[in-house]
């Protein structure tokens, strides 16, 4: 575990993490928290800046070998290290496009869901697994025909290249690790955890 967790009302999973002091971030309105990271907006139209406190998330936006293409959360700036978790992990603050949740009945949404579905039914199929059944199904996901299209099929398969790579976790259950741009393009936000 990474970060101390609190649930929200609605049942999600978010940090309990305290907000590091740092100059470009004062001043600035939360936007959202997930289970390691915390969203901030910047106060334009084309980037947030994004509090992350999972090795896996940072390397996710920020590694020099990190997916890259439409389907990805494009990184402005890596302004390094700015605090530790209660646990002891280093904090980053990196500034990143902002993202916007899917509108019910877009096209985006449709294709998240299908996501959803696909990388639900593998991991039902992959379950006998236990820890490396996120990785087995979305391993799975690239194999099988699921009728995504060609861009999609090549997001996944960079993923599922990742998630070897670093040996983090898939997560693309949660509704909020795929989010789009405002042009209506899907983008796998966060999609990835340490375990």
């Amino acid at each position: 575990m990474l970060a101390q967790f609190q649930t929200t009302s609605s049942g999600s999973t978010v940090t309990a993490e305290k907000m590091p002091d740092h100059p470009l971030l004062r001043g600035c309105r939360e936007l959202g928290r997930g289970e390691s990271c915390i969203v901030l907006d910047k106060g334009d139209d084309k980037a947030v800046y994004k509090v992350v406190m999972c090795p896996a998330t940072y390397a996710f936006l920020a590694s020099s070998d990190r997916p890259l293409g439409d389907h990805y959360p494009r990184l402005f700036a890596d302004h390094g290290i700015i605090g530790t978790t209660s646990l002891g992990y280093p904090i980053h603050l990196l500034e990143v496009e902002k993202l916007y949740p899917l509108p019910e009945g877009s096209e985006a949404e449709a294709v998240a869901q299908k996501i959803r579905l696909a990388y639900l039914e593998c991991c039902h199929h992959w379950s006998h697994w236990a820890g490396d059944m996120g990785a087995m199904a979305l391993g799975a996901m690239t194999r099988t025909p699921m009728g995504f299209s060609m861009d999609i099929l090549d997001a996944l398969n960079r993923l599922s290249a990742f998630v070897d790579a670093y040996q983090a976790l898939p997560d693309l259950l949660n509704r909020d690790n795929l989010m789009m741009r405002k042009d209506g393009t899907l983008v796998f936000s966060d999609p990835v955890f340490s375990g």
